[in-house]
């Protein structure tokens, strides 16, 4: 399984960027894709989960209101609409497949992407 992560880059305080994460080499009808972000200097930290057949989402509080995390099957993509940004949203934005294990740690997931630079100016 191979995830691609794109559409980051420099935005405004307010504004909004959406995120793609592509799948391919796989079958993702069971599970479930989330994304995650790290900051410099810090721990990466759960940001929205979706599952692929019900389209259940979680998110963490620090988004909730503003991102959106959605899937279209038939192109195995997970997009996060990312709205009402703010410069603590800066950070590397990474996609990864839920492999069991508390939803929250990164170490439940695996197959990660390359990540995606997003950077939030005041």
């Amino acid at each position: 399984v191979q995830l691609q992560a794109s559409g980051g880059g420099l935005v405004q305080a307010g504004g909004s960027l959406r995120l793609s994460c592509a799948a391919s080499g796989g079958t993702f009808s069971n599970y479930a894709m989330s994304w995650f972000r790290q900051a410099p200097g810090k721990e990466r930290e759960f940001v929205a989960r979706i599952t692929w057949s019900s389209g259940i989402t979680y998110y963490a509080d620090s988004v909730k209101g503003r991102f959106t995390i959605s899937r279209d099957n038939a192109k195995s993509t997970v997009y996060l609409q990312m709205n009402s940004l703010k410069p603590e949203d800066t950070a590397i934005y990474y996609c990864a497949v839920y492999r069991g294990g508390s939803v929250l740690s990164p170490g439940a997931y695996g197959s990660w992407g390359q990540g995606t630079l997003v950077t939030v100016s005041s």
